[in-house]
């Protein structure tokens, strides 16, 4: 049977990650733009000023948070990766072109909610962000490369947090909204499919990493999130009964370490907690019965009002996408098994699999398991939106990039995708992480390079930002060329 003929071949880029140009154009700062970056062994860290002048960093989780008082600062010596990025701000047209090159059917990108309002919705729209993107997503038609565009990644204005509190504060869903609403008007007919957060449920996975984050405010956050998507999704029909619009979820994977009934029951409550839970509410309309169990086991209560079970029910998702990268071995008994690595992972190290250089465990078979999984559990189309390998490549001297890696890393899962198709589900398309050389949001680091396109910069800033294809790249336009059947 194979891939459908409209398959939506691409890749993925972040404004926070590829961006650049942090304080340009109006622009105001995001939470990202004050991480350090770390390495495979270091976490990375978020930097401020407390009230009393001092200065702090704390760990990164991804959840809006500072000291009492505290506001983000710059720390001399530090370096803040994310600032610079691979300043796709003024490569877009270079890079968008490569994309086209490859013969890319799709591009997965963010809007960076600080480049349309640096202040918040009262304050104004930044017609300088609107104008950036509305060119890019006119170069994407001029090569015909349908744009997904995610609203939200990892990157919230400062002035949300330090001003509002961030997710806690329920006035965050208006402001959210509002953002909506001017991309929703602003790039009507450039946009057909909308993403409102990226990997939703990452939040869920933060509070077993950091088990000091309150539980309490953690729920609350997600529910307003969640609140903010539904009433998104119904906006977008409203302005454009053409939109598609998709939630996206970590495609979290947990097998039983053991074939201990115990070790069973365990993987399905991580699958529960960590994918179902929110899934299951943006695709279905309504908490799912097992919530109940999930805020008892966090000693959680949540005040849902009446209105919010409606928007929830009405802003229900048209597809369901997710990343995948790799998958988590769970077990019961503490003294079984090594840790393994990853972003949030907190699993067993699964014998059967190798790991890529970031400790990342990698398992093609567990990707054909999460599409078969997701389209019986909700018989949407899927959309897989971020799977790649972090690896280390080198420039040679010919400026060649020879990363087989990549390509056998690629192969293997887009093998499994087709085996999954064959057997019946509804896949729309592959836009892999990430098509480009970026800064990679565990680490911050450029030299966990993901890219079709490596760009001559390392982990301090320093190099010439020029772009080389790598052997993936003339790898991934044969099997694009060939929608998927040519992988050799």
């Amino acid at each position: 049977m194979g891939f459908r003929k409209d398959f939506l071949w691409g890749g993925d880029i972040s404004a926070a990650q590829c961006e650049g140009a942090w304080n340009e154009d109006g622009r105001g700062p995001t939470e990202t733009d004050y991480m350090t970056c770390g390495d495979a062994s270091k976490q990375r860290e978020v930097t401020f000023k407390n009230a009393d002048g001092s200065y702090g960093k704390l760990p990164v989780l991804i959840t809006s948070k500072l000291p009492k008082g505290a506001k983000y600062a710059s720390i001399e010596g530090e370096y803040y990766p994310n600032r610079m990025a691979i300043d796709h701000y003024h490569h877009m047209e270079e890079d968008l072109a490569l994309f086209a090159e490859m013969g890319f059917k799709s591009l997965n990108l963010t809007i960076s909610w600080a480049r349309i309002f640096p202040n918040g919705y009262k304050n104004g729209v930044n017609l300088a962000g609107v104008n950036f993107y509305r060119k890019e997503l006119e170069e994407c038609k001029k090569y015909g490369i349908e744009p997904i565009v995610t609203l939200y990644k990892y990157d919230m204005p400062v002035y949300y947090i330090e001003e509002m509190g961030g997710w806690t504060n329920r006035e965050l869903i208006q402001e959210f909204l509002e953002f909506s609403r001017v991309c929703f008007t602003e790039f009507k007919g450039l946009v057909k499919y909308w993403i409102t957060f990226n990997e939703i449920n990452i939040i869920n996975m933060i509070g077993k990493i950091h088990p000091e984050y309150s539980k309490q405010e953690l729920f609350e956050e997600l529910h307003n999130q969640l609140v903010a998507s539904a009433k998104a999704v119904q906006l977008a029909h409203e302005i454009d009964s053409n939109n598609l619009i998709g939630c996206m979820n970590a495609g979290a994977v947990h097998y039983p370490f053991t074939c201990n009934p115990q070790d069973v029951i365990l993987s399905q409550k991580r699958m529960q907690d960590d994918l179902f839970y929110t899934a299951d509410i943006q695709v279905r309309g309504h908490y799912p019965s097992y919530s109940d169990r999930i805020w008892k086991d966090n000693g959680v209560i949540l005040n849902i009002s009446k209105e919010d079970k409606e928007d929830l029910l009405k802003g229900k998702a048209d597809f369901c996408a997710f990343s995948y990268y790799n998958s988590n071995c769970v077990a019961t008994s503490t003294k079984e098994g090594e840790k393994t690595a990853g972003n949030l992972s907190s699993g067993k190290k699964n014998p059967y699999l190798k790991s890529s250089d970031w400790g990342w465990q990698i398992d093609p078979e567990g990707l054909k398991y999460i599409l078969h999984t997701l389209y019986d559990r909700y018989q949407l189309p899927l959309l897989i939106v971020e799977n790649g390998l972090g690896a280390h490549d080198t420039l040679n001297a010919d400026k060649s990039i020879h990363d087989q890696y990549h390509i056998e890393y690629m192969k293997a899962h887009i093998t499994k995708m087709k085996e999954a198709v064959d057997e019946g589900v509804d896949l729309l398309g592959y836009t892999m992480w990430s098509c480009i050389d970026l800064c990679a949001a565990s680490t911050g680091q450029i030299s966990k390079r993901y890219g079709f396109i490596y760009i001559d910069v390392d982990d301090e800033g320093n190099g010439t930002y020029n772009r080389y294809r790598k052997d993936s790249f003339y790898w991934y336009k044969q099997v694009i060329e060939t929608n998927g059947e040519r992988l050799d």
